[in-house]
């Protein structure tokens, strides 16, 4: 099957061209050249833009989730803690279906017994995520290694490991030490895999990219202002990425700035129920500052000025934030914080999938997968434009509109 968009706008992952025919063939994007051949299907892209299939760097993907992502243009899901029952469905859908997102994960998060987030691992949450199964825990450093070995039998693309004592919510909670954080880093780059940390404050996170991690999967909450400039400044000297989540901050500290996809009908019409329902969640007990969106936001501005790279992450969960609207929320979060369109779309897109090892997409080039959103408008002046959705391909596998 060849495919022609036709007089189209393109952002590629990294740039804008104003007009250009882009052709689908198979599941892959083909040489420009190929426009001039026979097509079997063909699509009027004028005033509209395409754009590369979104990337949201921070998930948790469950029963539903991946085919709840791929509706809002969200083609590449990278899952930061699963259960391994759970997990091993999620990618035997991932690898069989086209109306599903793609997936990569980390399996389960690498946190001392009793360690974040042990505490909200209930037994009735984990009944209602489809699991008798906890966390593994981490409690020394033959532990770590043993942790990391287990990790690569179940699949694991990379590792993530909680740096997380739980004072930003005036809780208490054993965390990973400095010296046990890095064993794991160890272990798991001695294995080929990168090494994301989970922490919520600015002081975890120098502790976790001194252990060595590749990226952080929050912004910190609790460096703002001057503070923001400062941190900016001491993780740009590390070769280091930070995951956004804002949308998660903004949750989880009851702001209801997300709601706002409930009254954008772009957004509501494609929202499942289920979706919709969880703008009610209760997140108490989560740790995570009180000022933390604003926090956030002013760290992303400050770290992309400092050229340490963000990338677009929602944290979305089955019960909130939400999965592929989510990730529109976020970009809109980001550009609210002071990133420009184009910079907030290259979190999403080109960007992740550099940092992340993902060479065959995150961009619009001939070889690559045919993972592409095509939205009405342009997003690169108006972010909510992603919302638009006119068409979306998983692979090369049109979805409709």
């Amino acid at each position: 099957m060849r495919t022609l968009i036709r007089d189209v706008r393109v952002f590629d992952g990294e740039r804008t061209v104003s007009r250009a025919d882009v052709v689908i063939d198979g599941d892959r994007i083909a040489d420009a050249d190929a426009a001039a051949g026979p097509v079997d299907v063909e699509v009027d892209g004028a005033g509209k833009t395409l754009l590369p299939g979104l990337i949201d760097a921070h998930t948790h993907a469950f029963d539903g989730d991946l085919a709840e992502a791929l509706k809002f243009g969200v083609t590449t899901e990278l899952d930061m803690n699963n259960l391994p029952p759970v997990l091993a469905e999620q990618r035997r859908q991932a690898a069989e279906r086209d109306d599903v997102a793609d997936l990569r994960s980390s399996s389960m998060i690498a946190t001392v017994p009793g360690g974040h987030p042990t505490q909200i691992m209930t037994p009735d949450l984990l009944k209602a995520l489809g699991s008798d199964r906890g966390l593994d825990t981490v409690a020394d450093a033959d532990q770590a290694k043993a942790f990391v070995e287990a990790r690569l039998a179940e699949g694991a693309d990379y590792l993530k490991i909680a740096v997380d004592d739980g004072a930003a919510a005036g809780m208490e909670l054993p965390a990973l030490s400095p010296e046990l954080a890095a064993v794991l880093v160890e272990a798991a780059h001695a294995a080929g895999l990168r090494v994301v940390a989970h922490t919520v404050t600015a002081r975890e996170a120098l502790i976790a990219l001194d252990a060595g991690a590749d990226g952080l999967a929050h912004l910190y909450t609790d460096a703002g202002g001057e503070r923001a400039e400062e941190m900016a400044g001491i993780i740009s000297a590390y070769d280091a990425f930070v995951v956004s989540t804002i949308t998660y901050i903004e949750a989880v500290t009851g702001d209801p700035g997300g709601a706002e996809l409930l009254r954008d009908p772009r957004v509501a019409g494609r929202m499942s129920e289920r979706s919709k329902a969880t703008f009610t969640r209760d997140y108490t007990g989560i740790p995570v500052h009180s000022e933390g969106v604003v926090n956030a936001s002013q760290a992303a501005a400050a770290l992309v000025r400092a050229g340490v790279p963000v990338l677009a992450g929602t944290d979305c969960t089955p019960f909130g934030p939400v999965h592929g609207a989510g990730l529109h929320h976020e970009l809109l979060m980001l550009t609210e914080a002071g990133l420009t369109p184009e910079q907030a779309l290259t979190a999403a897109t080109s960007l992740t999938a550099r940092r992340f090892g993902l060479a065959d997409r995150g961009r619009i080039a001939p070889g690559l997968r045919a993972d592409l959103l095509l939205v009405d408008g342009d997003p690169t002046t108006d972010i909510t434009a992603t919302r638009a959705i006119a068409d979306v391909w998983r692979g090369g596998v049109r979805q409709g509109g």
